[in-house]
């Protein structure tokens, strides 16, 4: 009798790793076989954050709006910032990147981009205590130089800096770049006395210092033959998608041309979930 009911048992381990097995191959098997994937970075607010461990954002709702016209499922994966691109480009394990990335000539090669739907200008997070040079509302790139300035891996911030200190008015001041993992991170540097000032885009920095007294932020601005004449370091958001995925590249235009018309107030609804997930309305 025991034995029997040890064959019984034995027979019932068996039957439940199987049927364990089972289920966990049509678990890694169903996320293979999402018609696409589109990489993002979370933390990159309002863009695309975490929210009760769900990545919600400006970006989650164009995706799914996508997804929703090709009657296709999207598969939303969160990665390194910097791996983005170049993942795209591949096209071996993302299809498209949505994470508030800036058009570049340098991404453009590897990149199909498509129309623009954000316009951005560079912002300067820095200690309520100790503020950089001012040009009354704004920040040039001179009054950075000599300082320890910090920015998101791979980011535009990350990257104006890095050109400005190399070729730009910048160079030979001592000024230095450290890449940080995150935005909010790069402003955590700031009150750990690591950096002196953070290099973020307007939404990020203007959605960090609300959340942190200590901080405050103005726009980076290029020096102009007068003060009058000063012009915002600005940049514009596109949707990354490989080159050989054309239906997905204009589903996403025709997306994000719908999402951009102008309602009777002059707003667009991209403009709306800016402001939602600002938390600046109650929708």
């Amino acid at each position: 009798m025991v034995k029997v009911k040890r064959i019984l048992g034995l027979i019932a381990f068996i039957l439940v790793t199987i049927g364990m097995g089972v289920s966990v191959w049509w678990s890694i098997r169903g996320e293979k076989e999402a018609d696409y994937v589109v990489e993002t970075n979370a933390f990159f607010a309002p863009f695309e954050y975490y929210e009760n461990r769900q990545i919600v954002g400006v970006d989650v709702d164009i995706v799914n709006r996508v997804a929703e016209k090709m009657n296709k499922t999207i598969q939303l994966k969160n990665v390194e910032f910097d791996v983005i691109i170049d993942n795209v480009e591949a096209g071996k394990i993302a299809d498209a990147g949505a994470a508030g990335l800036t058009i570049t000539p340098a991404r453009a090669e590897k990149v199909n981009f498509t129309i623009p739907y954000y316009s951005s200008v560079q912002y300067v997070i820095f200690n309520r205590d100790m503020p950089p040079s001012l040009r009354d509302d704004h920040i040039v790139w001179e009054a950075l130089a000599g300082h320890k300035l910090g920015s998101q891996i791979g980011s535009t911030g990350y990257i104006f800096v890095d050109d400005e200190i190399e070729n730009g008015v910048l160079s030979g001041t001592g000024t230095t770049i450290k890449g940080i993992d995150s935005h909010q991170l790069a402003a955590d540097a700031i009150l750990a006395h690591i950096i002196d000032y953070a290099i973020a885009d307007e939404l990020a920095a203007k959605f960090i210092v609300e959340k942190n007294p200590g901080l405050d932020a103005l726009p980076l601005y290029y020096s102009g033959a007068t003060r009058e004449e000063d012009y915002p370091v600005e940049e514009s958001y596109a949707i990354a998608v490989n080159k050989d995925r054309d239906e997905l590249l204009e589903a996403f235009n025709e997306v994000l041309t719908e999402m951009l018309e102008k309602d009777d107030a002059g707003m667009s609804e991209i403009d709306h979930l800016v402001l939602k997930y600002m938390g600046l309305t109650d929708e």
